[in-house]
Formats: C-alpha cells, structure tokens, sequence
C-alpha cells in the first residue's frame, strides 16, 4: 500500500465530510482514469492511489483506525501485532481489489450492485410489453356529444396454457445460474471489469428450464382483443387515450404496456370546428339580405335555430349564437356557433323578374349601393389627379 498520505492523495483536510471526500475522489478520478490517460503508467498508479484513499476515508471504522494509527492499520504487525483491516502478522495487509473499485464507481454512476436498484428497474422495462398505437377516427357530431365504443386490436396477450410463467404447467422461472439473478454479467478485462447483459436469460435474471409448449417459453401468444373505449365529449383531432395495461403483454409475465387511442375527427359537410367554436357559412337570397328576415340553421346537437337577418345584410357579415358550439373537454361548458353569411346573387331571371330590378334601378336602385359609391368615388378622384 502507498504510505502517501491519504487526505492528501485525495486534496482534502483531514476534517473533511463525506460529501467532501465524493467530490474530491470523483474529480482525482476523472483525472487519472485510464481512458484519458492510456499508457500513462504514472496514471493509472496515482489512479489506483485515490481509490484506496477514498475506500478507506469513505468507510468510519477504517478512517479511525487510518486517524490514529496511520498507514500502520492496515499492514500486519502493526499496533497489537496484527491489522485490525489486513491479514494477520508478517504478511496481510490492505490489498487493492478491483471488485470494490467497482462498487464505488457505482455509487456515483448509478449502476446498482446486486438483483435490485437499476439493475431490477433495467430488467422490468425490458420484459415490459410494447405500447401500442390504435387510431381512431368519429364524426364532429360524435366528438361533440361523445363516444361509447368498441375496438378490435391484434396483440400479444397472457398465454392461457402457462398462465404467462413461459415454464409448463404454469411453473415459476428458475434464477438464472450464470447471472446469479442479476440479469447482467461481470468479466475482467485487463485493468478493467466490464458489465453486460446476460446472453443467458437475455437480461431477465431468470432461465425456463421446461419451456411452455404453447408460447414457446415466451409466456405469451398473438391474439385479437376486444376493448371497450369512452371518448369524452369535446375531444379534438389528435387527441389521445391512453388505456394502461392494454398494450402488449410483458415476457413470462412481466408487466403489459399501454395501448394509446389517437383519435381524429372526420371533417364535416356543413360545420367548420375552431377549438370549442363552430363556423358556418350560409348563403342567403339577395331579396332577404336586402329585406331582413329568418333563417333557420342547423346545430351540431342536431337541432334548428333561427338567426334574424336585418335589412342591408351584407356578404361577411357575422351572427353569433351563444352556447351553440362544441362542448370542452371536462367541463359543461360550450362554445360558440358563429354564421356568417354569403349573399347570393341569382344568375337566372324570369322577364318579370328583370322588369322589377330595372324598374328598381330607374328608381334610383344604384345609389343604396353605398359601398360601391364611396369605391367608384375614389377612382374617380385617382383619375382626377392622373389628369392634373
């Protein structure tokens, strides 16, 4: 063992916390691991100097023991003839291990040691089911009031025969003898150790020693699925439903995915949607612009509602009809319904017809047109100054 000092090796006092102690020995790490320093010999021995500092400073008996007794704690015919931490006299002493390098590493990486922590959570999410993705589509009168339907989707589901165990007979999984459970494997290589996934169990901490016939040890089997889905009132295009646990079942009964209903809605005929709001464009007789009256439109309730038209309506004009739009989302309330309108000029008239309009126009018909007044008004002064 290096009898440099070991508070030293890591660039802290010697009341330094734990908290102090993690950060020092993370960046004396960083600084002489070997990937930044390949074929620095002066490296990899200072690298090996701040682990043993810090697997001694970071454990409370052995920094007490390394307090009062120094280097001496630790080799073999040290106070009381014997080290309280290495072999018995003449020989033992602290041994540098790689395996406990490795441990510390995981503390501030995040690799849990053992079959818990990371490690299970890693294994989990690689037998959990796929999600899925089903895509629904409904009408702007379905979307408004809402939905009760029912879907068919082809899946993987728990396999009958082995009630999802992937074993025969419903059998549960033996532990896996090369990973011990872990789900991942440890090799030395060189100076390093390093983790895989077990090609044993493929990650999963657990072997079918007599694999279900049926599923083939996979502990599920490709089946169609009947599924009921409640489409809320208000929904829009895109929005999506996530029904948990309906997607895809999880390897020997790991736990199933989700299945997500994407929902889109059909474009309509007569209404345009904006959010919570409803456009409608109708065209109305030149006679009724000019004239006012009622017109009775469609609501996308399916009911009728009558919207009064004053006289002198013009093309563009808008009415509003409070409440009449689409229902939101988790609430009882409701938008607007917007009409606006669209004069419609007839391209066909009977003698009669024409007789009225030129009477109509003889009477001085054109000059109610104020809009086209005050437009023709305004070219004729353009021309006027082109003149000038």
């Amino acid at each position: 063992m290096s009898k440099a000092d070991l508070y030293q090796t890591l660039g802290v006092d010697r009341g330094a916390d734990e908290k102090s102690l993690k950060a020092a020995f993370r960046k004396k790490a960083m600084e002489f691991h070997p990937d930044r320093n390949p074929g620095d010999a002066e490296a990899e021995h200072h690298f090996k100097e701040v682990n043993q500092a810090y697997d001694i400073l970071k454990d409370p008996q052995k920094r007490a023991a390394y307090d009062q007794f120094g280097h001496a704690a630790f080799e073999g015919g040290g106070q009381g003839g014997g080290s309280p931490f290495g072999g018995g006299g003449g020989g033992g002493g602290f041994e540098f291990n790689f395996g406990s390098f490795g441990d510390i590493f995981e503390e501030f990486f995040g690799e849990g040691g053992g079959g818990g922590g990371r490690g299970q959570r890693q294994r989990e999410q690689a037998a959990r089911g796929q999600d899925m993705r089903y895509n629904l589509e409904i009408s702007l009168e379905e979307a408004f009031t809402g939905k009760q339907t029912t879907i068919r989707v082809p899946t993987s589901v728990e396999c009958d025969a082995c009630t999802g165990s992937g074993a025969e007979g419903g059998a549960q999984p033996a532990q896996c003898p090369t990973c011990q459970g872990r789900g991942r494997t440890r090799a030395s290589q060189g100076f390093f150790t390093v983790e895989r996934t077990c090609h044993a169990c493929q990650g999963t901490g657990q072997i079918i020693e007599n694999p279900c016939r049926t599923c083939s040890g996979s502990g599920r089997q490709h089946r169609e699925k009947t599924l009921s889905v409640n489409v809320p009132a208000g929904v829009d295009d895109g929005t999506r439903i996530r029904l948990a646990g309906e997607g895809e079942a999880g390897m020997r009964g790991a736990a199933s995915g989700d299945l997500y209903i994407f929902v889109t809605v059909a474009p309509h005929d007569i209404f345009q949607r904006d959010e919570a709001h409803i456009f409608c464009s109708v065209p109305i007789p030149m006679t009724r612009a000019a004239l006012g009256g009622q017109i009775e439109v469609p609501t996308v309730e399916g009911t009728r509602a009558k919207v009064t038209i004053p006289a002198g309506t013009q093309t563009g004009d808008r009415f509003r009809l409070r409440g009449k739009g689409m229902s939101v989302l988790r609430s009882a309330a409701r938008g607007d319904m917007y009409i606006e309108v669209e004069v419609e000029t007839p391209r066909k008239l009977s003698k009669r017809q024409r007789e009225l309009l030129e009477e109509f126009q003889n009477e001085g018909g054109d000059d109610t047109a104020e809009n086209s007044k005050r437009f023709f008004s305004k070219v004729r002064s353009m021309f006027e100054g082109i003149k000038d």
